[in-house]
């Protein structure tokens, strides 16, 4: 695969994990909600994320956790825009945009914004997929049933694995139509959205049949419910060991790029996995 190259950053897919650190600027989010909320807050996690060793940075407005209430336009914008603004300003960090709506990812990208992570992979949002062809960056495209109100009662598959492949296969060509280049899409499994525990783990055992896609994989397991389950640890924030287990796994089985609230540690975690597995 091609390198991506943001700014000041070249992502050599397989060389090694590159770490995507999650900056909700939300009060219902459902690990951190309420934490970043405030600018001053958000840009002070966003430098301690960069600190820590964060790759990217990716900024969300919009909760989507089981049963989350669809936000305003104007709220989305309002959480997410002048937080982008400011860290523009200060940092080079290649920056991501997390939202479902094309027009809060091109605002996104005119304050300073370099990719878009939609979880719909364009599907909520007809304007998305154009959209992003015509601001020229690149978008992770993300497997999801139904909304956030609704994926948790969408698990029933035929099969799994090829369920997801045929589903990216579309997108990944809807993509290309419109004339997003292939070295723009990066794929991301979808964990914890309309999977149950035991897919979740199923994905991150299998994520290797995603390579023949021939594009980067990342994978989103942080503090998510499947953890808390497993481990009875009810309370997220207490997940990181868990958190830790599943990015090495996924890093086993052929990630490019790990999604985590807990930078520092899952650093940590990349550069000893990658060591074992990559060198």
């Amino acid at each position: 695969m091609q390198p991506l190259i943001i700014r000041e950053t070249a992502f050599h897919w397989g060389d090694r994990t590159y770490i995507m650190g999650i900056l909700n600027t939300t009060p219902d989010s459902f690990s951190d909600g309420g934490q970043f909320n405030t600018l001053e807050a958000a840009i002070q996690q966003a430098h301690r994320m960069v600190r820590d060793g964060a790759d990217i940075l990716d900024i969300g407005g919009q909760s989507t956790r089981p049963g989350a209430e669809t936000i305003s336009l104007a709220e989305e914008l309002s959480r997410t825009i002048p937080v982008i603004e400011a860290l523009r300003r200060e940092l080079n960090i290649p920056i991501s945009i997390d939202t479902i709506r094309a027009e809060v990812a091109r605002k996104a990208v005119e304050v300073g914004a370099d990719w878009v992570n939609d979880i719909s992979s364009g599907t909520f949002d007809p304007l998305m997929l154009p959209t992003v062809a015509q601001l020229g960056v690149p978008i992770i495209l993300m497997h999801l049933r139904g909304t956030p109100q609704t994926m948790q009662q969408l698990t029933d598959y035929e099969d799994l694995i090829p369920d997801i492949q045929q589903f990216f296969e579309h997108q990944i060509q809807q993509a290309l139509n419109l004339g997003i280049p292939k070295t723009h899409l990066i794929l991301d499994p979808g964990i914890g959205f309309a999977k149950t525990i035991s897919q979740n783990l199923d994905l991150i055992r299998q994520l290797s049949q995603f390579r023949s896609l021939d594009l980067p994989l990342l994978v989103g397991p942080s503090r998510k419910s499947f953890i808390g389950h497993i481990l009875q640890q009810p309370e997220p924030q207490q997940r990181v060991w868990g958190t830790g287990a599943a990015c090495c796994a996924a890093i086993a089985n052929g990630a490019d790029i790990l999604r985590v609230h807990d930078v520092a540690e899952m650093v940590q975690v990349c550069r000893m996995a990658d060591a074992i597995w990559r060198y």
